[in-house]
């Protein structure tokens, strides 16, 4: 668990992962309590340490002792805790007690009630004394009684009602040690109550106060027996029906949250309802969990996903290939013509198809037109614009100027975007000048649509046409972690053990790797989303090419080099007198 803090406990308190999935009647705790000369840590001292040490309900040992805080104890303390100056004057000094007690409670859980005060007394003394706090973990009563006490039980929660409802053996007298003695009564009064509520283990501790429906945490059980590993989970409904698919580093961990306030999705909380069982997918790496999540979501389509349910439903914009050519909106990739993309949606791609006919004089009209068209028509007010040369007028011979437009467009969308940039950006600047700043927002979203895109298409051209890329790089364990990706797709992954040789891990993989067939660049043979990972798997810090079947490169003057649309702010900066320095992209 790493920064989980149990109820009542500020940051800094922390779990470690030997305590993740721990039964309660397994955990050692030292429940303690503190007397002090005052109520703030900062200016006052501590008077007594009261400790016990308890597992599985059978008390292990106890701990007291009084503390000379080094200071008067004021007459209204002296009288709430029969605790005078003279009692203290010549016990040891707080650097003396507090060396045994923080050995005392070595490697268990600490529990107080109203834990906040006496956590922030044993912290404050910590560092006075230039120790380090150890990092417990912290119960705190308090909370745990506000969750499962009413008002018709008890008139408040404090320590001396509830000890009297649980039937505590020892009394609070305001003395350290009885006090402890009795808090440990009402934890296992509260644990009692928590445990039909799904609260079993110790994690559950660090939510069980928090306002959960009670069937929504009894759930909990489902996590049970989960790999603490990085992986893939499947939640279950009736009939085996695969309601959500999920991915994290800790399977384990991430499956208990969803029983937790720390779940806010009505959707999600909907979705654990109905759910009777969780699937665990081990998988190697992060990156092999990410990638089987996504063809998992594809495969099943599980209602309670709302992303990539539906790469099918990705489009493209393609040139297309007849002897004027025209840009379209498809929802597929064939043949070797020119495409970008994929687009999320279907209105992104026709924002991206908007900034290349803002820039060229691309027909716009759907019709497939002949080379020489049958009889003379009347050209469309593009034409009379001059945004295009109007082919279907060409009934004398072909129009030969329009393969000089269809060739730039091709260019453009494969190659340099600069022409569709500038054009653009000087537009942009143009409507900023006559501060029409809401027309230049929409061209500035379709020039980054079709940046974007060309982008996108452009990187994945060459990893999608590449038959076998092996790549590795180094583990935080010393060992290195092998991808085998071919035509965009995951084929293989694997991580070698430290000082061990990886190049028999390599050629074990790239012999077992799955065989993928070619799809029709750019498009990747497998989810766009999966493609995406890989790219920025690849792109990472330490990642080494290991060997490649093809040139694995992109355009030199290519859509990367314009991403930030730099032009755009500049040409805006100088239409409107701006400092190009100091101004904001678009």
């Amino acid at each position: 668990m790493s920064s989980s803090t149990l109820p009542g406990v500020g940051p800094g308190v922390q779990l470690s992962f030997a305590d993740l999935g721990t039964p309660l009647r397994d955990v050692t705790f030292v429940v303690v309590d503190l007397e002090t000369t005052g109520s703030r840590a900062d200016d006052s001292g501590i008077t007594e340490i009261g400790a016990v040490k308890v597992r599985g309900g059978e008390v292990l040992g106890e701990f007291q002792s009084l503390v000379n805080p080094g200071r008067p104890v004021p007459a209204f303390v002296a009288r709430l805790t029969g605790i005078t100056s003279a009692m203290v004057a010549t016990a040891p000094g707080i650097e003396l007690v507090l060396p045994s007690f923080l050995e005392f409670a070595r490697d268990t859980v600490l529990v107080a009630h109203n834990a906040p005060f006496d956590v922030g007394f044993l912290r404050s003394a910590c560092a006075a004394l230039d120790y380090a706090w150890p990092g417990f973990a912290v119960v705190d009563t308090l909370p745990l009684a506000r969750r499962v006490v009413t008002r018709d039980e008890a008139r408040n929660h404090k320590l001396s009602t509830l000890a009297t409802l649980f039937h505590a053996r020892t009394s609070p007298e305001h003395r350290a040690l009885a006090d402890a003695r009795a808090t440990v009564d009402v934890l296992h009064g509260l644990l009692e109550r928590l445990a039909p509520l799904g609260v079993t283990h110790l994690e559950d501790l660090a939510t069980a106060a928090d306002p959960v429906p009670a069937d929504v945490r009894r759930k909990a059980t489902l996590a049970d027996g989960l790999p603490a590993a990085p992986g893939v989970y499947l939640f279950r409904g009736p009939d085996d029906e695969v309601l959500y698919v999920g991915t994290s580093t800790n399977i384990h961990q991430r499956v208990r949250s969803y029983f937790t306030a720390a779940e806010k999705r009505r959707r999600i909380t909907e979705m654990v309802r109905i759910a009777h069982a969780v699937t665990p997918v081990v998988c190697a790496t992060p990156l092999e969990a990410q990638v089987r999540e996504l063809r998992l979501i594809a495969e099943h389509a599980p209602r309670y996903n709302r992303r990539s349910k539906h790469p099918e439903r990705q489009t493209w914009v393609r040139l297309t290939d007849e002897p004027y050519p025209r840009l379209s909106v498809v929802t597929d990739v064939r043949g070797d013509t020119p495409h970008i993309g994929p687009f999320t949606s279907r209105r992104t791609a026709q924002d991206a198809v908007a900034a290349v006919h803002d820039a060229l004089p691309l027909r716009q009209c759907t019709q497939r037109l002949p080379r020489v068209a049958p009889e003379r028509r009347s050209p469309c007010a593009l034409a009379g614009l001059g945004r295009c040369s109007a082919p279907c007028t060409a009934t004398a011979g072909p129009d030969d100027g329009y393969a000089a437009v269809a060739a730039a467009a091709a260019d453009v969308l494969t190659g340099d975007p600069g022409p569709v940039v500038r054009a653009l950006a000087d537009r942009v600047a143009r409507l900023a000048a006559q501060e029409r700043y809401e027309e230049a927002g929409q061209v500035t979203a379709r020039l980054r649509a079709f940046v974007r895109a060309a982008d996108r298409s452009q990187r994945l051209d060459p990893l999608s046409r590449c038959r076998e890329l092996v790549a590795a790089r180094p583990t935080a364990a010393g060992g290195w972690e092998v991808v085998v990706v071919r035509h965009a797709r995951l084929a293989a992954t694997g991580v070698s053990g430290p000082d061990e040789d990886p190049w028999p891990l390599v050629e074990a993989l790239r012999a077992t790797a799955e065989v993928v067939e070619p799809p029709a660049p750019p498009a990747p043979a497998g989810h766009p989303e999966e493609a995406a990972l890989l790219l920025r798997w690849l792109d990472e810090p330490g990642v080494r090419l290991v060997a490649a079947s093809d040139a694995w490169t992109c355009p030199v003057r290519g859509a990367a080099a314009h991403a930030d649309l730099d032009e755009v702010t500049t040409a805006v900066a100088l239409a409107t007198g701006g400092d190009v320095d100091t101004m904001a992209p678009c």
